[in-house]
């Protein structure tokens, strides 16, 4: 059969049938409904508040049932959610042909403004009808009605609307021209929106005792956000950072904040999708507006770690000449940081890890949280916990001096330590020497145990209720060239 075109005669009947003034509604989706949805970390998706959201984003796959009664017609399908592509809605109808879309949103005109085109009665406030026709258009103080009669009429004062085609479902429209065979026709509708998005949770209780061990628990916190609810939904989620070349729309606030948890079932199953990772979640979920739900990623499980407290001074960089101005990093550092490493044991999408251990009483208490980048297995985490409040440190310049005829510069430092807690710490000590790149550690009162072109560091042992001291002198040379 050869391919058929839409002549310009055709474009403007099909532009009248988007417009026309009897709408035929879809019914309600199947129950066939699957969505693909995407790690995002979007603050709006997850501080709470209303919906819709334009952070995140999904793919919606449903199944639809339209009743067709032949030849061209326009249909009404809704419930689609307010932050829906509008360019990127894709309808497959079998052997019917689809001649025209067009998307109506909310807006400003609110639920009202996407089912213009469509059947309304107006009531009064004990619900009688006042007055039936076709919704034409919606503003903020008011709404066109095309009576029976076919006159246009403005009302402003109404006490309710009914949807005579019950189709009047929160979230956006879509209307549809068809050319098909009467009948019952299963259509898959797909669909990308916004106000969908995921991010990994992780918890790690810490064990008590010199051996640093943690119970590591991994869910997926998943946010909607996009003006619908999504009731047994076959859920698919995207671990990686795809590319997308347009911003998402978002809309007003409308809803308050729901919660709700899923049952512990059976874990995702994990695979590749294209340059990602697909975790694809057992049974089918409920994911009602404004909501987090979680589900599990991994099994709880018990994995070696490692408890440091650092103290760094500078950074990693080096000046265009030999720097020779005596003040210049007389002191500095900051407080000792308390930190937790530990090599993932399997693939940790990004999220955050909230860390927490027992106390004296049982009870497990919030000691520090981090994010987490996206980590494949057997690569090492570490996380930043807090300010260590047992521990201090404290720098000073013990010598300096510089001899610009033999373009030779040395400089000493001492690092004081002090530790008021009952149990005795290592504090790793990272010093950057960056007067010039070209250096050398003349004398230090403890070995480093690490020193690369622009780091020296050094593990100090501080005793409970004690102090220790680290004391260090670097010496730098330089060329005429370099000056």
């Amino acid at each position: 059969m050869s391919p058929r075109f839409v002549t310009s005669t055709s474009i403007v009947a099909l532009v009248a049938a988007l417009t026309s003034i009897a709408a035929i509604p879809a019914l309600a989706a199947d129950g066939d409904l699957a969505l693909t949805i995407y790690r995002n970390d979007g603050g709006s998706l997850f501080e709470g508040g209303g919906s819709p959201v334009a952070d995140g984003y999904a793919i919606v796959h449903e199944r639809r049932t339209l009743q067709l009664h032949g030849g061209r017609e326009s249909l009404t399908i809704d419930g689609l959610p307010t932050t829906v592509d509008a360019e990127a809605i894709a309808l497959d109808l079998g052997s019917n042909r689809l001649l025209a879309q067009r998307v109506l949103s909310p807006g400003d005109g609110g639920t009202l403004a996407a089912h213009r085109g469509e059947r309304i009665e107006i009531t009064n406030a004990t619900g009688g009808a006042v007055m039936s026709g076709i919704l034409v258009g919606v503003d903020s103080n008011g709404l066109n009605l095309r009576d029976d009669t076919g006159a246009m009429r403005y009302l402003r004062d109404f006490a309710g609307v009914r949807f005579v085609e019950k189709t009047g479902q929160p979230g956006s429209t879509l209307q549809v021209v068809v050319d098909g065979t009467a009948g019952s026709a299963p259509t898959t509708l797909t669909y990308p929106t916004s106000g969908l998005g995921w991010r990994a949770a992780y918890s790690a209780l810490v064990a008590s005792g010199a051996a640093c061990r943690l119970r590591l628990e991994a869910l997926a916190s998943i946010a909607n956000r996009s003006g619908r609810d999504y009731v047994g939904s076959q859920l698919k989620l995207i671990a990686g950072e795809p590319n997308f070349a347009k911003p998402s729309g978002g809309g007003p606030m409308m809803m308050k904040a729901m919660s709700a948890s899923a049952p512990q079932g059976d874990l995702p199953d994990q695979a590749s999708l294209g340059d990602y990772r697909s975790f694809t979640v057992d049974g089918s979920l409920d994911l009602p507006d404004s909501s987090i739900t979680q589900v599990p990623l991994y099994a709880p499980r018990d994995v070696d770690c490692q408890r440091t407290w650092l103290y760094e001074s500078g950074g990693a960089w080096f000046p265009s000449k030999p720097m020779l101005t005596p003040d210049i990093g007389a002191s500095g550092g900051s407080p000792v940081a308390s930190t937790l490493r530990f090599v993932a044991p399997d693939t940790l999408p990004a999220g955050y890890m909230r860390v927490l251990t027992r106390d004296s009483d049982g009870r497990s208490e919030f000691i520090g949280e981090g994010r987490i980048n996206d980590t494949t297995r057997e690569h090492a985490v570490t996380l930043t916990l807090g300010t260590a409040f047992d521990l201090s440190a404290g720098r000073e310049r013990t010598a300096f001096s510089v001899d610009r005829a033999a373009r030779e510069m040395s400089e000493g430092f001492r690092i004081s330590l002090g530790n008021s807690g009952d149990v005795a710490r290592t504090i790793t000590i990272r010093e950057h020497p960056n007067r010039w790149r070209n250096w050398k550690l003349a004398s230090s009162s403890a070995k480093p145990v690490k020193q690369t072109p622009d780091l020296l560091e050094f593990e100090i042992n501080v005793p409970a209720r004690g102090k220790a001291t680290l004391d260090y002198a670097i010496n730098y040379v330089w060329t005429a060239a370099d000056e």
